[in-house]
């Protein structure tokens, strides 16, 4: 499957968890569950998604605006995502918080698979984007079960220039080299 494949697939999956989240009425406990999921599915996709996909077409020539966007809107979301996690565990109020989250999460998602994808088939070949959908899954496989600090440490190491990141953890961030 090609990256954008692979992308949409795990959107799908992430937003289709929030709606049941969303239906969910405020004690019911099966939330706890949902919302770990959600955890489950989502990090570990943006972490191969920046290091993959996002690195990628920021060495290539592309709008890096648009790029740099995208990292902002994962922080952000991933923000909300902590926060929801927190309430979920302490205040109980957590609908809310589920509604704005769902609510970025979906405005990134519109805007990744129109702009970026756009971009990016503009850049990548048919067959570098198959290279970048494997690399893909086996950076999400290689980021499932980390826990949030190593999380955060390796999103802040994506945002690094590819120079940078690849002397701080050895690792070539753009697999069509």
């Amino acid at each position: 499957m090609d990256i954008y494949q692979n992308l949409k697939k795990d959107h799908e999956t992430v937003k289709s968890l929030i709606n049941e989240l969303l239906t969910l009425n405020e004690n019911d406990e099966y939330r706890h569950t949902l919302i770990e999921r959600i955890a489950t599915e989502l990090v570990p996709h943006a972490r191969a998604e920046e290091a993959v996909f996002y690195n990628t077409l920021r060495t290539s020539d592309a709008d890096t605006g648009i790029v740099m966007h995208s990292f902002k809107e994962h922080m952000e979301a991933e923000g909300l995502l902590r926060t929801l996690q927190a309430k979920d565990k302490t205040v109980g109020d957590w609908k809310k918080t589920a509604q704005k989250f769902k609510e970025e999460l979906e405005h990134h998602i519109q805007e990744e698979e129109t702009k970026v994808f756009s971009l990016a088939r503009n850049l990548l070949t048919t067959e570098e984007a198959d290279q970048i959908g494997n690399a893909f899954l086996k950076f999400k496989a290689e980021y499932q079960g980390q826990g949030a600090i190593k999380n955060t440490a390796d999103m802040i190491l994506n945002l690094l220039p590819a120079r940078f990141a690849n002397k701080v953890n050895k690792l070539d961030v753009n697999p069509i080299r």
